[in-house]
C-alpha cells in the first residue's frame, strides 16, 4: 500500500493568537508549507459577541485551507485551543473567542463546506502525539502561550475523556482571592490568568504601574520607554533573557504557580517527564527551564531528589509547528 501524499493533506493549528495552516508534513518532519496568521477571535476583535467570533473563526478556517492547498485536501486536521469532544465538538475555547457561548461543532461545520474528512482535537493532544515518536517513557506536555493547557501521553493514547475533559490545568484555580486576575474564561485566579503569556504580561503591568520607579530603572523600563501599557510579550521575554531583576521578579512569581501545577500532576499521576512548549516559554528559552526546576526544586516533589527534578523538565522543539506535525501523526494512526 502506498503512503498518503503529505501535500493532500492539510492541517490546521487554531491558537488564541495565532492561526497555523499547513502541508506537507507526514507526522515525522515539519510541514514544507506554513502560512501563519493572526487569529480572527478575541485578540483581532476584543468587543466582538462569542457567536459572532465563533463564525470569523469558521470562515477563517475554511478560506486559509482552501488559499494554501493546491485543489481539494484528501483530508483536514484541526487542533484547536480548547476542550473538544471525541466527535469533534468545541464545549469552551477562552483564548480564541472569550467567556460563555454555546459548544460549536467545529469538525462537522468544517466538513460539510469542505466535502472531505476532517478530525479536530485539542491542540495539545495534536501535539502530544508528535512528541510520542521521541519520548521514551509516559510524559505531560505542558504548553505555556496564550493560555495554558497539557495533556499526559501514556500506554499510546492521550489521556482524555470523551466528553474533552483532562488537561486543563490553565483552569485549576491557584488563587481563591476576591482580587484575583481574571482568567479569558471569566474566572478568577486559574492558572492561566497567572501564569500564561497573557497573565504574565498582565502582571508586569500591574507591578509596573504599583512601582513605577523601579519599572523606569529597569531594562523592561528602557525596552518600553517607561510606559507600563508598552509592555509586551517579546519585550518582556528579552528583558528576562538579559537579566533584567524587575521582569525576572514578576516572571519568577508567576512560575510559582506552574510549579505547583507540575508537582500535582506528578504527585497524582506519578508522570515524571514533564515537557514545555509554546511561545511564551520558548521565547525565553532555556532560562525558562531553569527557572521552573528552580521554583519545582525549593517547592518539593514527594519521594522525588533534587537531582532527579532536574531531569524532569525539559523544552520542546523550538520551531512552532507542535501541533501541526502531531495532528498529521495522529491522522496517520486513526486511518
Amino acid at each position: 500500500m502506498m503512503s498518503p501524499d503529505p501535500d493532500r493533506t492539510i492541517v490546521v493549528d487554531v491558537g488564541g493568537t495565532t492561526l497555523r495552516v499547513a502541508t506537507g508534513t507526514d507526522g515525522h518532519r515539519p510541514p514544507s508549507r506554513v502560512r501563519r496568521v493572526r487569529t480572527a477571535g478575541l485578540e483581532s476583535a476584543p468587543h466582538a459577541p462569542v457567536d459572532v467570533l465563533q463564525k470569523r473563526v469558521v470562515d477563517q478556517i475554511i478560506h486559509e485551507v482552501l488559499d494554501l492547498g493546491s485543489g481539494a485536501p484528501a483530508r483536514v486536521g484541526i487542533a484547536f485551543a480548547g476542550p473538544v469532544t471525541a466527535d469533534g465538538l468545541v464545549t469552551a475555547a477562552p483564548t480564541v473567542w472569550g467567556e460563555g457561548g454555546l459548544p460549536l461543532p467545529l469538525g462537522d461545520l468544517v466538513q460539510e463546506r469542505l466535502r472531505v474528512p476532517v478530525m479536530v482535537v485539542n491542540d495539545l493532544t495534536a501535539a502530544a502525539w508528535r512528541y510520542s515518536a521521541v519520548e521514551r517513557e509516559p510524559f505531560c506536555l505542558w504548553t505555556v502561550s496564550s493560555g495554558i493547557g497539557n495533556k499526559v501521553f501514556r500506554d499510546g493514547e492521550v489521556l482524555v475523556h470523551p466528553d474533552g475533559h483532562g488537561g486543563e490545568m490553565g483552569h485549576w484555580v491557584c488563587d481563591t482571592s476576591a482580587e484575583a486576575p481574571l482568567c479569558d474564561c471569566g474566572a478568577r485566579g486559574h492558572l492561566g490568568a497567572l501564569s500564561s503569556g497573557r497573565g504574565v504580561l498582565a502582571a508586569a503591568r500591574r507591578e509596573a504601574a504599583h512601582r513605577p520607579e523601579a519599572f523606569a530603572s529597569s531594562g523592561l523600563g528602557d525596552l518600553c520607554r517607561s510606559n507600563p501599557v508598552g509592555i509586551d510579550n517579546p519585550a518582556l521575554a528579552a528583558a528576562v533573557r538579559a537579566g533584567d531583576p524587575f521582569s525576572l521578579d514578576v516572571l519568577k512569581g508567576s512560575l510559582s504557580h506552574l510549579a505547583s501545577a507540575v508537582g500535582a500532576v506528578f504527585t497524582s499521576s506519578g508522570v515524571r517527564r514533564h515537557v514545555i512548549i509554546g511561545g511564551f516559554a520558548l521565547a525565553i528559552g532555556e532560562l525558562y527551564r531553569d527557572l521552573l526546576v528552580e521554583e519545582l526544586s525549593w517547592q518539593g516533589c514527594f519521594g522525588v531528589g533534587t537531582a532527579e527534578i532536574d531531569t524532569m523538565i525539559a523544552l520542546g522543539f523550538e520551531d512552532g509547528d507542535h501541533s501541526l506535525v502531531g495532528m498529521a501523526r495522529l491522522l496517520e494512526e486513526r486511518r
